[in-house]
């Protein structure tokens, strides 16, 4: 009897390599429950002292910053962008030696810097060194598919643009290793947010999210306006620019017409006459968390501008980083999971369950920013974290270990 042929399947590590997102976003799923498990302990430690935890060689926000950052969504964003671009590029598939070097650099990154977290410099700087390594690949290969193409599609150029801003941030951290310098870190924090994985974030659901609509919902008119793409890099850039500088009086000149812009995207693409399959909603649901983060920022900037109190401390931040990037991550790797494996194309309750958490989480880690017991409120929220991404890791990962379901719908 073949494997395909076993109700049940025995889990063969041997098929991560069968395609890119298989190895990525299984490394992602993983990476995504360590980060926040060693996380979440911290968070508890450093409120109720029950572990005994010594500050690392640096400062513990500041790496879980650059581990969420640079290695944990990065895994998915590598994952997606080396199996779609030969598709919307239409270029030959990429092979096993292009994508397993970037699953061990990443993976293998994120190891040694938690490793580093308890064992030093050393440690963290070979961790960076390895991410670099992975990252450097991954970049090489995507290029060089865009260049075959001609470098003719946007939203694989703005991408690319993205994933080097990335690797910038990447080598600033190293920088940072090096010298230790406050300023460099800030720089590097910076980047990863605003100028590697909101506009990858963006372009993705820029192209995909009309797609997928347009895949169930008919009669539908993709609408994938190329300014707004422009615009929101303008904007975000500027909005960068402003924070560096620590102009928070003035960021609402960047953050109210982002709000504006995704607004009109997300009324633009919301099917309102039609049924909508609860996948196709989660992904509408994720995106809405764009304008409601933006809105944030702005109005942390006008009542800063009036006031001189910065409110809200770093609510809209993870508005954006939890209640957009979480939710999303959530919706769009189980589209592509379910499609990618020949299974129907239906959310689930695994997912749909991370989804629903996710919300919580989110409006958690934002009220905690003004709540009296602000530490212990983060510690419930990275508690819900782990609660809300387990089952769909689980679930996810067995896929990724499983033979493709060929009697299944793909897509």
């Amino acid at each position: 009897m073949s494997a395909s042929n076993i109700p049940f399947p025995l889990p063969d590590v041997r098929l991560l390599a069968a395609a890119p997102h298989r190895l990525m976003f299984f490394i992602g799923a993983m990476n995504v429950l360590l980060a926040m498990a060693w996380w979440t302990s911290w968070l508890i430690d450093a409120r109720w002292q029950v572990f005994g935890f010594q500050q690392p060689a640096v400062p513990a926000g500041w790496l879980h910053a650059t581990i969420m950052q640079y290695q944990v969504l990065p895994s998915f964003m590598f994952g997606f962008l080396l199996t779609v671009f030969p598709r919307w590029l239409n270029q030959p598939a990429l092979s096993r030696m292009h994508y397993v070097p970037v699953g061990i650099g990443l993976f293998g990154g994120q190891a040694l810097t938690l490793i580093g977290i308890g064992a030093g410099v050393a440690f963290l700087k070979a961790g960076a060194i390895m991410t670099i390594g992975g990252w450097i690949i991954g970049l090489t290969f995507l290029i060089k598919t865009l260049y075959r193409q001609g470098g003719r599609d946007w939203h694989a150029t703005s991408c690319v643009f993205a994933l080097a801003f990335g690797l910038l941030g990447l080598a600033l951290y190293c920088v940072f290793l090096h010298r230790l310098d406050a300023n460099v870190m800030f720089v590097s924090m910076k980047t990863g947010g605003l100028a590697l994985l909101l506009p990858i974030y963006f372009t993705v659901c820029h192209r995909m999210v009309p797609f997928f609509t347009n895949c169930v919902v008919h009669p539908y008119k993709a609408i994938r306006p190329i300014w707004a793409l422009a615009a929101f890099w303008a904007l975000t850039l500027t909005h960068l620019w402003l924070e560096l500088r620590h102009a928070y009086a003035w960021l609402w000149l960047a953050d109210l017409p982002l709000v504006a812009i995704s607004v009109w995207l997300l009324w633009s693409w919301y099917p309102r006459k039609a049924a909508k399959p609860a996948l196709l909603n989660v992904l509408f649901g994720a995106f809405a968390w764009l304008p409601i983060a933006f809105a944030l920022y702005a109005a942390q900037s006008l009542w800063f501008s009036f006031t001189g109190e910065f409110t809200l401390g770093r609510g809209p931040a993870h508005a954006l980083f939890i209640g957009f990037f979480g939710s999303m991550l959530v919706a769009m790797v189980t589209r592509v999971t379910q499609g990618h494996s020949g299974r129907p194309l239906v959310l689930g309750g695994a997912a749909a369950f991370a989804f629903i958490v996710v919300q919580a989480v989110a409006i958690t880690r934002i009220l905690a920013e003004v709540a009296p017991d602000a530490l212990a409120w983060q510690s419930v929220a990275a508690i819900g974290w782990l609660i809300a991404f387990a089952p769909w890791v689980m679930r996810s990962t067995w896929i990724y270990l499983t033979p493709r379901k060929r009697e299944a719908v793909s897509g």
